[in-house]
């Protein structure tokens, strides 16, 4: 490519989009939103006790690196020129806690990812100080209802189990934040003058921040017993924050935020009121904007903030259904039951079945979320006959995410009155073609994919270039560019469709009430556990009791 076509390419921006299971860092030119070039690395799990989900925050941020150094070398292989990259976004996997060293800048535990059910203790002891333990009490402040799934119960569980933590925060050394925080802070100068930030995506997903106020809620900190002045600082999801401080982009602006699953409403271009998005990554997400008002769900979804991008402008509000399984279940299939070497061959035994041949898959590994928000359930198989085989577990697991994905848009469709009559869709499930022509059955609406995929990185990509003291992206409708999509239409009756859906529901009813938190851990098997024999051998030894009295 010659100096003068370079010239063509104009502003690049770049995207840090630090998912669950994997980190990675790609280029967009802000005049085309074309994608330029990126880098992957996958990110471990740890999976310390049953029910734990961690990651090491070192790890992550030296993914964050691998990812930025890697992408600038492709560049220059394909002869660009870093030096045209003016802002950088940030897309993260929300509600994931990190607590770090702010004087020596090192993780005082590992990240508690958002999957992790650790703190059910921890909620049902806080649902005891709530009014007729009503899990939905603070509501109309967060949009949330009080579940392991958000960051203030997993900050209150560090705080009350790791004395190294409570130790930082007694000398005032204690820095919170989502992954998005430890990564500004990490690189705009960590220990030597790093920004300690968040945006309002990421704050409304603590369950410490105020909704309206945009605000951290003094009262929520005190019911959750967090000192505010761990807290970050809450921004807009569009400025500038800090400086890169090392690296190929030194000097470079960070200036854009948001929570993974507001980046994709952005990068779908969903900026009207009720348009919606679901992305399928690690758990599915469907998020519906409702524009400048903040509407609560009757039936079981989210109020969440969709974005605010920039510091005078309006924010926007989304209702939200959160799947805690999708892309997880494929590689639980790979990882754990070792029935597939690869994510992708899931797709061919699912084609070469063709059907579960009645073989229902809820995959509750972390209890189920919305619209049920019922932690006691467990992830269950049913349906299985002597005909069963692994291609028929493999459609069972795609048809999980899709009937998963009909039950929150059915659950959008009643909160907003007006059904969606087509689906956008986004993230790496998607390019698993089985999977989507079963969600557009299963719905019985088309479902449109753009041919681009990444909305996640392109979303936080726009907001940075979009930034004040960047403007190299323009957000005006009229200048966005045009996305062609691949579109998928139902194949099956609706009748068959809804079959398949109650058969569905019903198997989902049979995986609750599994766990609970006061289940004994050591299988005790004292006669004691019976209480019917318990009450008999207490009272025959009440009655000789009283029987020696009487006859002394």
């Amino acid at each position: 490519m010659a100096a003068s076509d370079r010239m063509v390419l104009g502003p690049l921006v770049g995207a840090i989009d630090q998912g669950t299971s994997s980190t990675r860092f790609l280029v967009f030119n802000a005049k085309t939103a074309e994608l330029l070039s990126h880098h992957q690395v996958e990110i471990q799990q740890k999976f310390p006790k049953e029910g734990w989900v961690e990651q090491d925050p070192k790890e992550i941020l030296k993914s964050v690196h691998e990812c930025v150094e890697r992408t600038c070398e492709k560049l220059q292989q394909l002869n660009i020129d870093i030096t045209n990259i003016k802002a950088i976004g940030v897309s993260n996997q929300r509600e994931t806690t990190v607590v770090w060293d702010k004087t020596t800048g090192e993780p005082l535990y590992n990240a508690i990812v958002w999957l992790d059910l650790r703190t059910q203790s921890t909620v049902e002891r806080l649902l005891k100080r709530i009014p007729g333990k009503n899990k939905a009490f603070f509501k109309f402040r967060t949009g949330l209802p009080l579940s392991t799934y958000f960051s203030a119960v997993k900050l209150r569980w560090l705080l009350d189990n790791v004395e190294e933590i409570r130790q930082a925060v007694d000398d005032g050394r204690a820095m919170f934040g989502t992954i998005d925080s430890w990564l500004i802070w990490s690189l705009t100068g960590g220990k030597n003058g790093g920004v300690h930030c968040t945006d309002v995506t990421n704050a409304s997903r603590t369950m410490l921040f105020n909704i309206h106020s945009l605000e951290w809620d003094p009262e929520l900190c005190q019911f959750f017993d967090i000192p505010m002045e761990i807290l970050p600082k809450v921004r807009s999801s569009s400025e500038i924050y800090g400086l890169m401080k090392s690296g190929a982009l030194t000097g470079v602006p960070i200036s854009g935020c948001l929570g993974d699953q507001s980046a994709a409403l952005v990068g779908q271009m969903c900026f009207q009121d009720g348009q919606a998005k679901n992305t399928y990554g690690t758990g599915c997400f469907l998020l519906c904007n409702t524009g400048q008002k903040s509407v609560f769900s009757e039936h079981g979804l989210l109020t969440t903030i969709a974005y605010k991008l920039g510091r005078d402008k309006p924010v926007c509000y989304a209702l939200e259904g959160s799947v805690a399984i999708a892309g997880a279940v494929v590689r639980w299939l790979r990882d754990n039951l070792g029935i597939v070497k690869t994510s992708q061959e899931v797709e061919k035994l699912a084609a070469e079945a063709g059907t579960s041949y009645g073989c229902y898959f809820v995959p509750a590994f972390s209890g189920l979320y919305a619209p049920y928000w019922e932690p006691s359930a467990r992830g269950i198989i049913c349906g299985l006959t002597q005909f069963t085989n692994k291609n028929h577990i493999a459609f069972a697991a795609l048809e999980a995410v899709c009937f998963q994905t009909r039950e929150i848009l059915d659950a959008i469709n009643k909160d907003c009155g007006i059904p969606l009559n087509q689906l956008q869709v986004d993230g790496g499930m998607t390019n698993n073609k089985v999977l989507m022509q079963l969600q557009s059955d299963i719905l019985c609406i088309p479902v449109v994919k753009p041919s681009m995929p990444e909305t996640t990185a392109l979303g936080a990509a726009m907001a940075a270039g979009a930034a004040e003291g960047v403007g190299i992206w323009s957000l005006n409708p009229g200048d966005l560019t045009a996305v062609t999509c691949e579109r998928f239409e139902p194949q099956i009756n609706p009748e068959e469709s809804e079959f398949r859906y109650a058969r569905w529901k019903k198997a989902v009813m049979k995986s609750m009430g599994w766990e609970t938190s006061e289940a004994p851990s050591n299988g005790d098997t004292s006669i004691f556990c019976s209480l019917p024999l318990g009450f008999f051998i207490m009272s025959s030894m009440i009655m000789l009791i009283g029987a020696k009295y009487v006859s002394g």
